[in-house]
């Protein structure tokens, strides 16, 4: 882009998992796209071992990264749905399980490692018309004026566009320039990721117990391991990663004992381990002159739901959704009102989201509420309506998600 200016109808920065899908759903209805990303994605090798970041992809988000034109590119590689969600209180005296065809699916997730999903759109960006990548490059500065956004790079060029999409994660730089405001919880946990075979292997299923410190996950992979994500305060989580394989499982396999039959049983190996704080961010808006947040720029979530990919991908397909109507009625998509609605919807989904996981999380804290918890758990357990709305919220299907998590398709958005 070096000494020459270019006109979009929008420009993403982040091609992460959310700003690559929301390019690519532009570029499939027609906007012409620029992507401007710091670093290249890496080709995706299954010959390597399994990554220690993957999401566990709901079906509405699926659903969006097909009309993207990634899903079929994640699916040709290692990947693992699965149709059983259990979750227990720490001594198996609750238990809350979710089958999928109870609820008509399927499926109720799908594992994926974010290498992967990331390379299959940056991929599919690469074949469609009207996008161009911009990387390796930055933003260096921006101004956005009534009849449109101007950005300067830190390469020399000169873009112009008439939206602005910040995708640039947790610690947007563009959220930043926008003078956006955010609501930072911290939780003083870490989540210790790691890769974990056990005897018998991962029957497929999403299983989640809480402890006394925190949740700790086991979610299944294509071979029979399971990545897991064991939240737990920070000193403890220091302890954990610092300790040897045979301490650490021996510490991991007490945690998640239960009765003989009881899966995960014995854990035979671990590989390498890692630690990230836990947060909550809210941002105090998600729209400006021309401009949206989207993914982790607007919003992080705690990962006891495993919601945050999710929901980001549902905020492409949902500003999306808007822009493809606003120019079937000749309305302009910087228009102040048009973000605006982009703005209260996706805001409040995210909303309700991150504060019902930020008040599941205190339920399951030691601090006495644990005939509370059981109590909860024993009645969620018996009423299909509470799990079937929990459901319908967590896998994108719910009323108010936006169409292509739904089942529709661009072709019927366009037409």
């Amino acid at each position: 882009m070096n000494g020459r200016a270019a006109r979009f109808d929008a420009v993403v920065v982040g091609a992460g998992m959310v700003g690559a899908a929301a390019a690519a759903l532009l570029a499939r209805s027609g906007f012409t796209v620029a992507v401007i990303e710091s670093r290249e994605p890496q080709p995706f090798d299954a010959s390597q071992p399994v990554g220690l970041r993957v999401s566990a992809i709901s079906p509405g988000a699926a659903a969006v990264l097909r009309e993207a034109g990634a899903w079929r590119l994640v699916e040709a590689t290692r990947h693992s749905p699965y149709r059983l969600m259990r979750v227990e209180d720490r001594d198996e005296a609750s238990v809350v399980e979710f089958q999928a065809p109870e609820f008509g699916l399927e499926r109720l997730g799908t594992i994926v490692e974010n290498d992967s999903a990331q390379w299959a759109l940056w991929q599919a960006l690469a074949t469609m018309p009207g996008v161009e990548r911009i990387c390796p490059e930055a933003v260096a500065e921006f101004d956005c004026a009534d009849d449109g956004v101007t950005l300067a790079l830190e390469g020399g060029g000169r873009l112009t566009a008439r939206l602005l999409i910040g995708a640039d994660g947790a610690d947007s730089r563009v959220r930043e320039r926008l003078g956006i405001r955010q609501q930072f919880w911290a939780y003083g946990q870490s989540g210790v990721v790691a890769v974990v075979e056990s005897d018998p292997p991962n029957p497929g299923v999403a299983w989640q117990r809480f402890l006394d410190g925190g949740p700790v996950a086991f979610l299944p992979l294509s071979d029979g391991r399971s990545s897991i994500v064991w939240s737990c305060p920070e000193p403890q989580a220091r302890r954990l990663s610092e300790l040897g394989e045979t301490a650490f499982l021996g510490e991991l396999e007490q945690a998640v004992a239960g009765s003989p039959d009881h899966w995960p049983g014995r854990l035979k190996s671990v590989g390498p381990r890692a630690a990230f704080p836990l947060t909550m961010r809210l941002s105090e808006r998600y729209a400006a002159r021309r401009a949206v947040l989207m993914g982790d720029a607007a919003h992080v979530m705690h990962p006891l739901a495993g919601q945050g990919v999710n929901m980001g991908l549902l905020d492409a397909a949902g500003l999306v959704e808007l822009l493809v109507e606003a120019r079937k009625s000749g309305k302009d998509i910087g228009d102040e009102r048009l973000l605006g609605r982009y703005d209260r919807w996706r805001r409040s989904e995210a909303e309700v989201m991150s504060r019902g996981v930020h008040a599941l999380r205190g339920l399951f804290l030691p601090e006495g509420l644990g005939l509370l918890r059981r109590v909860g758990l024993g009645l969620v357990s018996r009423s299909w309506t509470a799990r079937e709305a929990f459901i319908r919220r967590a896998c994108g299907l719910n009323d108010n998600a936006p169409a292509l998590a739904r089942g529709k398709s661009l072709v019927d958005l366009l037409h």
